[in-house]
């Protein structure tokens, strides 16, 4: 076994041959379980009134943090339960594959913090996350948490940790009572949404594309089979929204645009927001306006459907020049979140 602790400059290190780190005994700690979901989303309701996210977890969220495949939520989730049994901090990890790359995410209820528990719950993840690198043979690997810029208190915590700023990623809006350009399709290819799909098995053909033209996009790993079902079962995912440009001749489609709609968006952002999840083009089909066009379909679409702004998230350096695209657009930044690593060397 092997757990973290501070070194003389604060970064939290692996140390060979010991246990878990313990945990604060002012709250009784296990894994979470399927009949803990209502009190686990209850407690991100708690946390999202006060740290004002754009966007909150749902149900079909916990549900497949807990039942995904390639992770074991008895020993990948651990929460803290107070003595009326009720969870007030949680901490979980998430591991591809094949990957050296560990994804945490955890919380404290705004009412509890200030105790330490927020430290302690980092530690667990990032001796779970050397753990995982463990079992699957990996000599290094990194734990990676995301955090929106205006939430202080995980800045803080994050950055005591010793994890480093590696990324931003900034979220974007533009009002749909601007006007909205005519960007035609090449006449050579089909436009296609989710709701078309005639057999053609449209989702497969868009997963494909997706790994094709992310392959060269940091962060970013292949989706499988399971993980790309639950995207587009998503209950807030509009499959009237989602497109693909088919081409006919290869039977593949050569860009996307996959779109999803928050019915929480009114309140936490102040205006009905169509927003796009995931938009592609691979890389033998770039520098044609697919893009563009297909941002251009979708915003329409958006406001048919009656919303006031469509929105979208961009890694600000990403080398395709993505930000320029969106800003030339119309769509103007709101927020960003930062992207946190903390290497790690698993014991031997």
């Amino acid at each position: 076994m092997s757990t973290t602790s501070p070194d003389a400059s604060g970064r939290t290190q692996q140390e060979p041959g010991s246990a878990a780190p313990p945990l604060p005994e002012i709250l009784q700690w296990r894994p979470l379980a399927h009949a803990d979901i209502d009190a686990w989303l209850a407690l991100s309701r708690r946390i999202a009134e006060v740290d004002e996210p754009d966007w909150v977890e749902q149900r079909a969220d916990l549900e497949q943090a807990l039942h995904a495949s390639k992770n074991d939520s008895r020993r990948d989730t651990v929460a803290g339960f107070d003595d009326d049994g009720v969870p007030r901090a949680f901490g979980r990890l998430s591991m591809n594959p094949g990957s050296c790359l560990v994804h945490g995410a955890g919380g404290v209820d705004p009412v509890w913090r200030r105790r330490g528990v927020g430290r302690a719950v980092f530690a667990w993840q990032a001796w779970r996350a050397g753990e995982r690198l463990h079992e699957t043979g990996r000599a290094t690997g990194t734990l990676r948490n995301y955090v929106e810029e205006r939430n202080g208190s995980h800045l803080g915590l994050l950055t005591a940790s010793g994890s480093e700023i590696v990324r931003y990623f900034t979220e974007m809006t533009r009002p749909l009572d601007q006007p909205i350009t005519d960007l035609p399709f090449p006449g050579e290819l089909d436009l296609v949404s989710f709701d078309d799909d005639a057999g053609r098995d449209i989702a497969e053909l868009v997963r494909l594309a997706h790994n094709d033209a992310f392959r060269d996009h940091w962060g970013s790993e292949p989706r499988d089979r399971e993980s790309w079902q639950f995207t587009i079962s998503h209950p807030e995912f509009r499959s009237d929204w989602s497109l693909a440009l088919l081409d006919p001749d290869s039977n593949e489609v050569v860009a996307y645009q996959l779109a999803s709609y928050d019915p929480e968006s009114e309140r936490l952002l102040g205006h009905s927001e169509g927003y796009t999840d995931l938009l592609g083009v691979r890389r033998s089909w770039r520098g044609r306006g697919l893009a563009a066009s297909l941002l251009t379909e979708a915003m329409k679409r958006y406001r048919a459907a009656g919303m006031a702004n469509a929105g979208l998230g961009v890694d600000t350096e990403n080398p395709s020049g993505a930000l320029g695209l969106y800003e030339r657009m119309g769509y103007v930044p709101t927020q960003r979140s930062v992207v946190f690593d903390l290497p790690l060397t698993p014991r031997r």
